[in-house]
C-alpha cells in the first residue's frame, strides 16, 4: 500500500468528528480512529504500508515508478488498485474573481491546518458549498476558535441529511443562502469581505469575513490514470470501470472516490472491500473480460458508478449503482434503456448533484453484450 502522506488514513485521519465507520465497522469512530483502525486491520492482514511514496508515473513494462525519501524505484505488480479518492475544486478552478488574499481555502487543508497542526486560521468564515463534507467544514471551525457567518449554496437546497443542517442550524446558528453564489473575493493582504450573488434577483450584497472555505465540487485524482492510457467515463470524469470496478486496462481496478466524488469513507472502504473480490480473481487467473457494455447518462442527470456493464454481469459494490443528477430534481421516473428497449424504470424521490441516490442492480441481467450503450435518462414530466 503506497500512500505520500506521512502516515496512513487519508481525509478521516485529520477529520476528528464522530461518525466514520457505521457501514462497514458498524460503530461510530473519530476520524483518526478509524484511519487507524483500517491500518491495523490491513497491516494484520499482512500488508506492507509505505508511507511518504507518491506513484508519479508507469514504466513501459506496466511497472509502478515511486519516489519516497530514500530515492526513486520502480515496483513490479501483476494488480494495482487505483485508490487515489478525489479532491475539491480551489477558488482557482471556480474561477471567482477579485484579490488574492490570504484565508482562502478548501476543506482538506483546513483540517489539516485544526487538527494536524493546531492553528486557528480564522475567526469569521464563508463556507461555499451545503453538502455533507461542507457541514464537516462547519464542525471543524467551531474546533478551531471560528465562527461560520454564512454557508453559500447555489442549490435551491441543503444536499445533507435533514438532521445534520437542523443540528448545524441549532447548534452553530449558521444562516444557509440558497440560490447564492459568491461572486468576488477581496482584500489585502487578508480576506475582509466576499460579495454575493441572489441567482433569483441578481441582486448582490457584501458579507464581511477573514476566511473563505470552499467545499464540494469534486474531481477524481486520476492522474495516474490518464497516464496509463485508461478511459474515463464523460460523467465520473474518473476511470469507466465495470461493477467488479476493472479498468479498461488489464491488471489495474479502481475503488473509492476516484470513482464517485466524494461518498463517505465507509463507502469507499467497503467498495475496497469489493474489489478486493475481484483482485483474488484476477490472481487466480481469471481472464481480464472485453469492454462491457458502458452506461451513459442523458442531462439533467450527471453520472452513475460504476458505469460500465461486464460480461460477467457481476454486482456492484453493495449491490447497488450511485447516481447523481447534475441539478436538483424533484421526484422523477427514471429509465434505463439499450437499443430501444427498456431496462429499467422506477421512481426516485431524491435526485441532486452533492448526494448519491441509489439504484437498483436487477437490471444487469437484461443488457445485451455487444449492443449499444446503456441509456438513463429523466422524462420530463409531462
Amino acid at each position: 500500500m503506497l500512500d505520500r502522506e506521512a502516515e496512513p488514513g487519508g481525509i478521516p485521519r485529520h477529520a476528528k468528528h464522530q461518525g466514520f465507520g457505521l457501514r462497514d465497522l458498524h460503530r461510530a469512530l473519530s476520524g483518526p480512529s478509524y484511519a487507524a483502525r483500517l491500518a491495523e486491520r490491513a497491516s494484520s492482514g499482512g500488508a506492507e504500508i509505505r508511507t511518504e511514496s507518491q506513484v508519479t508515473g508507469w514504466k513501459e513494462d506496466g511497472a509502478l515508478e515511486v519516489t519516497s525519501p530514500t530515492g526513486r524505484y520502480e515496483l513490479e505488480a501483476r494488480a494495482v488498485v487505483l485508490a487515489t479518492g478525489c479532491r475539491e475544486r480551489p477558488r482557482s478552478a471556480r474561477l471567482i474573481p477579485g484579490s488574492r488574499p490570504q484565508g482562502v481555502m478548501t476543506t482538506s487543508t483546513l483540517q489539516q491546518l485544526v487538527y494536524l497542526h493546531g492553528e486557528c486560521p480564522g475567526r469569521r468564515a464563508v463556507i461555499v458549498g451545503a453538502e455533507h463534507v461542507s457541514f464537516s467544514a462547519l464542525l471543524t471551525l467551531s474546533h478551531g476558535g471560528a465562527r461560520a457567518v454564512a454557508m453559500v449554496t447555489d442549490q435551491p437546497e441543503h444536499e445533507t441529511f435533514a438532521a445534520f443542517r437542523l443540528g448545524a442550524a441549532l447548534r452553530y446558528r449558521c444562516p444557509l443562502l440558497t440560490r447564492h453564489s459568491v461572486t468576488s473575493i477581496r482584500g489585502d493582504p487578508r480576506v475582509e469581505e466576499v460579495e454575493l450573488t441572489d441567482l433569483r434577483t441578481g441582486t448582490t450584497r457584501d458579507v464581511s469575513c477573514d476566511l473563505v472555505v470552499f467545499t464540494a465540487d469534486w474531481i477524481p485524482d486520476h492522474e495516474l490514470a490518464v497516464l496509463a492510457g485508461i478511459e474515463l467515463d464523460p460523467g465520473t470524469r474518473g476511470p469507466a470501470v465495470d461493477a467488479a470496478l476493472r479498468t479498461t486496462r488489464p491488471g489495474v481496478f479502481a475503488a473509492g472516490n476516484i470513482n464517485h466524488g466524494a461518498e463517505t469513507a465507509d463507502v469507499a472502504s467497503l467498495s475496497g472491500d469489493h474489489v478486493a473480490i475481484a483482485v483474488a480473481r484476477h490472481l487466480g487467473g481469471e481472464p481480464w473480460p472485453q469492454p462491457g457494455v458502458p452506461i451513459r447518462c442523458e442531462p439533467p442527470l450527471g453520472w452513475i458508478a460504476p458505469n460500465v456493464v461486464g460480461a460477467d454481469r457481476a454486482p456492484p459494490p453493495r449491490g447497488r449503482f450511485l447516481l447523481r443528477a447534475a441539478e436538483r430534481l424533484p421526484p422523477r421516473r427514471i429509465e434505463l434503456v439499450q437499443d430501444g428497449h427498456r431496462l429499467w424504470s422506477g421512481r426516485l424521490r431524491r435526485l441532486g448533484p452533492g448526494r448519491s441516490t441509489s439504484l437498483p442492480a436487477d437490471w444487469v441481467a437484461r443488457v445485451q453484450q455487444g449492443g449499444g450503450a446503456a441509456i438513463l435518462r429523466a422524462p420530463a414530466p409531462r
